[in-house]
This record gives C-alpha cells, sequence and structure tokens, in this order.
C-alpha cells in the first residue's frame, strides 16, 4: 500500500500519448494504482487506521477532491502530523498484507506488461508498499517478468530508489522511464532526472498529474506500448 496519496482513485477520458524516443530501454513502474487496484481495500484500511490514530477519515464524497490534492495536501486534510505517518504506513502495509491475495490487476495491465516484457525491455518496480506484499502480487498473477522491486521506505523517497536501481541495475537516466499514477511520481522521476509517463487510471486526477508537467499521459495500459513502438524493427 503507498502513503496516504495511494487512497484516492478514479478514471478519466482518453488521449493519445505522444510518441517515446527508441532510446528507452528500462520500464519502471510504481504499484499501487498503477499496477495493482488496491483502491477499495487501502480506503477501507485507511479509514480503520484513522480511528485508530485519530486522523480524517476519507469519505466517499471527498474522493474526487482529494485525487486533485498533492501528498502533503491530502495529509493535512486528514489530519495527519509527519510524526504518525511512518507507524501509520507500516500498520497500513501489514494489513494490506492480510488482503493481497484478493487485489487484483488494473484492466489489461498485465498484457500490456508482458507485451513490453517480449518486446525486450527492462521492466521493474520502485514502490512505497512492501517488496513481500508486490511479490505476492506477481506471483498470483503470473507476473514475474520484472527485474527487480525495491520498496522505498520513505513517503518522498521514490528518487533515491530511482538512482539506487540505475546504479545497481547497470542502466542510465537517459535509457530509463518512470511509470507512475501520483504527482510524487512525477516529481521523483524528475529529480533523478528520468522521463516520466503519469497514468490517469490511478490514484491522482489527470488535472494534478498534468499541472505537474509528466513527459507523457497516457490513459489506458495500452498506450505504454504505443509510446515504445519505435522499438519494433
Amino acid at each position: 500500500m503507498k502513503r496516504l496519496a495511494r487512497f484516492v482513485f478514479g478514471r478519466s477520458r482518453p488521449v493519445e500519448p505522444a510518441p517515446l524516443p527508441s532510446d528507452v530501454r528500462v520500464v519502471i513502474f510504481d504499484f499501487d494504482g498503477t499496477l495493482g487496484d488496491t483502491f477499495a481495500a487501502g480506503l477501507e484500511i485507511l479509514n480503520q487506521l484513522a480511528a485508530e490514530y485519530k486522523f480524517r477519515p476519507l469519505a466517499t464524497g471527498d474522493i474526487d477532491r482529494a485525487r486533485d490534492m498533492s501528498t502533503r495536501q491530502l495529509m493535512a486534510f486528514l489530519k495527519i502530523s509527519a510524526r504518525k505517518l511512518p507507524s501509520i504506513s507500516r500498520h497500513g502495509i501489514k494489513r494490506l498484507r492480510s488482503r493481497i491475495h484478493e487485489i487484483q490487476p488494473i484492466t489489461d495491465v498485465c498484457a500490456t506488461v508482458r507485451e513490453l516484457h517480449q518486446r525486450g525491455l527492462r521492466l521493474g518496480i520502485i514502490t512505497s508498499n512492501s517488496e513481500e506484499n508486490v511479490g505476492i502480487f506477481l506471483k498470483n498473477h503470473d507476473l514475474e517478468v520484472f527485474e527487480f522491486v525495491r520498496s522505498s521506505s520513505r513517503l518522498m523517497g521514490k528518487a533515491r530508489e530511482i538512482r539506487q536501481a540505475m546504479k545497481k541495475q547497470g542502466f542510465s537516466a537517459a535509457e530509463a522511464l518512470f511509470v507512475g499514477d501520483e504527482t510524487r511520481d512525477i516529481e521523483a522521476a524528475k529529480k533523478a532526472g528520468i522521463r516520466v509517463a503519469a497514468v490517469t487510471w490511478g490514484y491522482n486526477s489527470p488535472r494534478a498529474l498534468e499541472a505537474l508537467g509528466p513527459d507523457f499521459v497516457v490513459t489506458h495500459p495500452s498506450g505504454l506500448i504505443a509510446l515504445v513502438e519505435p522499438l519494433e524493427k
């Protein structure tokens, strides 16, 4: 389960993506809301934790509003203190572990991931969820095609994980594309110096994503295939 911004979900209208330069060889995915549809379980867990940690629950009527918020704005809206956030996150991930077998992939994402793998792209995951949870999900859905899975223990720590992945896995920023559904995914990719495709089927709204100027906006998993068409011989 991602941090608190992970609990806002929605859909949007299709938009054609721009073509991606053929020098991209590594595609790094976020997990919650990008690969796995954790919304229902995540929202339920969030509101359970709200009662325990004395912060504001996220009501159904507030979801659209919350989707337009950054992570920090959402924390303020829910009245979650930075001091309590690590504990809240740990407990949320643990509770999701007991429900991970019920988590389904985003519609059509499995076919897209397999197609990218078959085309020879190196695939990875950088997530605020746990490596254990992601590993179980990948096994359950026959998606064990990822070269690496890295978990960021800090709310805004994905840029560091991207840099460490580049160093450990031996690829350059120019070869990589990050795929995520949150404003902080865009911020992390930009900070790490790699291109980013914002997907609109996840937690942040298209308006919030587009405001941060991602390199690409994708509205359906198959749009990621269109981005890498230049890789075909």
